[in-house]
């Protein structure tokens, strides 16, 4: 580093040309240069190496031995260098990426699409699903996961966050529940009920819970569980009520022992995000990967 400190690499082009060619003005055409800006930089060239590089000779130029040096080396150089500089790409079918994502039990309404997906066009490919806990923007910042599916909002200041969809909710309850023959219970008949609590974020259902709260009408938690489907699995022969977006809620509609019902409208739908470090916007294989998961959702 010593020596490229005063080294401008924009010469690189040029002393190229000028040792495959031997010429000022052919190598100046070469480089889509002028013949006088060639000659320039020929002279700063000399200039760096402390060599004349290039000599008169009968017939045209003759290379010094360090230039002779010099362009040995660049064959190697410059291909590497045209690479580390390139554009980069991402051609799934070869690629062998480590995908690592993260979110709630939520996402299995769409994730096993996502891995079918993924494996189908990137067969090579593998994919890491983690769950969601109070330390993963810790893990985004640290790069142990790229992609988080969320229903927080913006779960951090730091994160590049998309909307994916919205999904309203489900009331789900056992069939013989007072509530179950209605068209599903108003907001004062919803908070009179004891209800199941996913837990999926500090122990609340924030989507729910939040906005009641600041409605200062709080929920009351008979039981707390921390997936979806144990919350759907817990209310039959109970008075609980699982309050579920509607993509899970529906896989229940057809059991006997449940009744399915719509949420009282002041419960707003669920709104379904994809977060991820903003130093992976332009990484070829993220930027694939994000746009596998917009098809999925969109399809």
């Amino acid at each position: 580093m010593v020596h490229m400190e005063r080294v401008d690499l924009n010469l690189l082009g040029p002393l190229d040309a000028l040792l495959t060619e031997r010429h000022v003005s052919r190598a100046a055409e070469l480089a889509g240069m002028s013949q006088p800006a060639m000659s320039r930089a020929l002279q700063r060239l000399r200039d760096t190496f402390g060599d004349e590089l290039l000599v008169r000779a009968p017939g045209g130029y003759r290379l010094t031995p360090r230039a002779e040096r010099i362009q040995q080396r660049l064959g190697a150089v410059v291909p590497r260098l045209e690479t580390l500089f390139a554009p980069e790409t991402f051609a799934p079918a070869e690629a062998a990426e480590a995908f690592r994502i993260a979110g709630t039990d939520y996402a299995s309404v769409f994730v096993p699409a996502l891995f079918r997906r993924v494996f189908r066009q990137s067969p090579h490919s593998t994919l890491d699903f983690g769950r969601w806990h109070d330390g993963i923007v810790e893990d985004i910042d640290h790069g142990r996961v790229d992609l988080l599916f969320h229903a927080a909002g913006k779960v951090s200041s730091g994160l590049r966050t998309e909307h994916l969809f919205d999904d309203p909710f489900l009331c789900v309850m056992a069939r013989d529940h007072p509530l179950a023959d209605g068209p599903g219970p108003d907001l004062d008949d919803y908070l009179d009920a004891v209800h199941v609590v996913v837990g999926t974020v500090g122990g609340r259902q924030i989507a729910i819970d939040d906005p009641l709260d600041q409605h200062h009408r709080p929920r009351r938690a008979g039981l707390s569980v921390p997936y979806h489907s144990v919350a759907a699995r817990a209310v039959p022969g109970t008075s609980l009520i699982a309050t579920l977006p509607r993509r899970f809620a529906v896989e229940h509609a057809s059991d006997p022992a449940l009744r399915v019902l719509p949420a009282p409208p002041e419960i707003d739908p669920l709104r379904y995000h994809m977060a991820w470090h903003p130093r992976l916007d332009d990484d070829p294989a993220q930027r694939w990967l994000r746009d596998t998961v917009r098809g999925v959702v969109g399809g």
